[in-house]
């Protein structure tokens, strides 16, 4: 580049100088410079970087979504208990509302009061006015109660009464093997008594070829006991040996 002489003027010596007409060369070469220093960019690598900033975004918004799913699912779970509590809630307070008109007693009725028309007339006819009803009614609310209270005595004697029953179990020994076991039942069950039942009976060994009977009978507690009947099959002494009670039940 020429140098300027000291004589030319400042239009001339800039008409002369022509680098900032080359600036973009300039700016050219110091881009070239960068990418040889960092390596070319190329629009593949342009087009990685945004297609993984891409994915990373719909990844991102996968992930919230997910999230916002369950937590609209813990809102509707957490919105369930809520409901559930609250109809309990109002369930209890319900409840003692509506047991409480059954805990109170009822009511006594009062004696009807009779109602007296009162007229104008003199003191003496107000002095013999009975405002709170005669000693009539006294009576005849008296007899009410006399007649609820024989109705319920009556209906109560026509309910009949609980019979207490037992089972009971006999073992009836013989004397011998030789003791006829068929006449020796017949003899037993001949034994009749009110409140007393005679049910099934079977023939149990003992030993030594001798068999004993074993009969059963239901009684009733108040009529039949057990000291009697064993009293009364041991009168039998021509088959009787003795009488055991093998079992007892209350039914």
């Amino acid at each position: 580049m020429p140098k300027p002489s000291a004589n030319m003027s400042g239009v001339q010596c800039l008409a002369s100088e022509n680098i900032w007409f080359d600036k973009h060369r300039y700016d050219e070469a110091e881009r070239r410079f960068y990418e040889g220093a960092n390596g070319p960019s190329s629009p593949q690598q342009q087009s990685s970087s945004h297609a993984g900033g891409d994915q990373e975004l719909v990844s991102r918004m996968k992930s919230l979504e997910m999230e916002n799913h369950t937590l609209h699912k813990v809102v509707q779970d957490m919105r369930a208990a809520l409901q559930k509590l609250e109809s309990r809630v109002a369930m209890l307070e319900k409840t003692p509302a509506a047991a409480a008109p059954c805990a109170k007693a009822a009511p006594v009725q009062a004696a009807p009061v009779r109602q007296v028309k009162v007229e104008n007339g003199d003191d003496d006819d107000d002095d013999d006015m009975d405002l709170f009803g005669s000693d009539d009614d006294d009576e005849e609310a008296a007899r009410l109660k006399q007649e609820r209270l024989d109705a319920y005595a009556a209906k109560k004697a026509k309910k009949p009464a609980l019979i207490a029953k037992s089972s009971i179990i006999l073992d009836v020994k013989p004397w011998d093997d030789e003791t006829d076991m068929a006449k020796l039942e017949e003899c037993v069950r001949s034994v009749q008594m009110d409140g007393l039942l005679w049910g099934a009976s079977k023939l149990v060994p003992v030993g030594y070829g001798i068999k004993k009977l074993q009969i059963n009978c239901v009684v009733e507690d108040d009529k039949v006991g057990t000291d009697i009947l064993e009293e009364e099959i041991t009168q039998f002494e021509d088959f009787v040996q003795s009488v055991d009670v093998a079992a007892f039940n209350k039914i």
